[in-house]
């Protein structure tokens, strides 16, 4: 495995291109006091301890998706037994909000009695208007990106990205995904701003849900942003946001996913600390070989995990076929 123990700073560069009663909430009268944050100090020491860099041989540019072997994909297959299926993408926004700041742009081109024609532009690929996923040459530490690949000749404006472009995942995603609804495990609507979703509670959801992550998956976390929402309004959802705590970082090595998919454009909860609110995201992408799914809403999966009784089913992910691209929209669909 490749190491960089020199890294320091941290730069980042963008590119923009069971029974139901089983589910009750039951309240515990200890309160477990959240683990320290993370320090700059102890992030770059896992840069280190818990890279995944030539972990599939110095030319690789899959990441983590190696565990999604046809295997794989057959078993995630072997759970549609019901026919259901659901989106996890967010409606395209195309107007400026306080929570996308940055929408996408769509217009009638033509409208007659013979047909019509729209046209949609994305100036914000990896911006919080629309469900993406993000490829490796989308974040980068120090000029590299993952697997070591120096990006400076690599990732130009002119050329696009020549190695870990979005073209990596043109084949789609087909594996097995699972759902931890932190909302349901904590008996509320949604979570409150800055809260910090730990591995306490991702280990509390699988004991109540019967449910486990692990090599291949699709991990989907969801906070309730979208039920937030729905009850308060638009909120900037860099602020307000609460999400996976960064000592979870380990948790996801441990479990070797391969997709990690959440409701905001990537942010975690803002407390006071010394690394940036999306350093969790950044760490997938460009350290453990994860991709990711910014954006996604998990509203209405979550509303038919429940009626379903299940939370592991299908999840397929195709991103448009772009060469040298960064990230694509996608509409995610899972299916039981």
């Amino acid at each position: 495995m490749r190491h960089n123990s020199g890294w320091r700073g941290l730069g980042v560069v963008v590119f923009v291109s069971v029974s139901v009663g089983l589910f009750e909430h039951r309240a515990s009268t200890e309160q477990i006091s959240s683990p320290p944050l993370v320090s700059q100090a102890l992030y770059e020491r896992w840069i280190d301890d818990l890279s995944n860099w030539g972990r599939w041989g110095p030319d690789d540019e899959l990441g983590a998706f190696n565990l999604v072997t046809s295997e794989k994909r057959a078993k995630a297959a072997a759970l549609v037994t019901e026919g259901v299926t659901v989106s996890l993408a967010s409606d395209a926004q195309n107007y400026e909000s306080v929570d996308v700041p940055c929408p996408i742009r769509w217009s009638m081109t033509r409208a007659t009695r013979t047909g019509a024609s729209d046209e949609i532009a994305y100036p914000c690929i990896h911006g919080p208007g629309t469900t993406h996923l993000d490829a490796f040459a989308h974040v980068f530490f120090d000029g590299k990106m993952w697997n070591g690949y120096d990006v400076e000749e690599l990732v130009t404006v002119v050329g696009g990205a020549l190695k870990n472009s979005i073209m990596t995942m043109k084949d789609g995603i087909v594996t097995r995904g699972v759902l931890y609804d932190i909302p349901r495990l904590k008996g509320v609507d949604y979570l409150e701003p800055g809260t910090r979703i730990t591995v306490q509670d991702l280990e509390d959801w699988e004991e109540m849900a019967g449910v486990r992550v692990g090599p291949g998956d699709a991990f989907l976390i969801r906070w309730g942003r979208w039920a937030r929402q729905d009850a308060i309004g638009p909120f900037d959802t860099g602020r307000e946001a609460a999400g996976l705590d960064n000592n979870v970082i380990p948790w996801l090595r441990e479990r070797d996913v391969a997709v990690a998919g959440w409701e905001t454009p990537g942010y975690a909860p803002q407390p006071d600390g010394d690394i940036s609110r999306t350093a969790l995201h950044n760490f997938a992408l460009t350290i453990l070989g994860i991709q990711v799914l910014d954006r996604a809403d998990f509203q209405a999966l979550a509303a038919i995990a429940a009626e379903q009784n299940r939370w592991e089913f299908m999840v397929t992910i195709a991103p448009l076929r772009v060469p040298n691209g960064t990230g694509s929209p996608v509409n995610p669909i899972a299916m039981f």
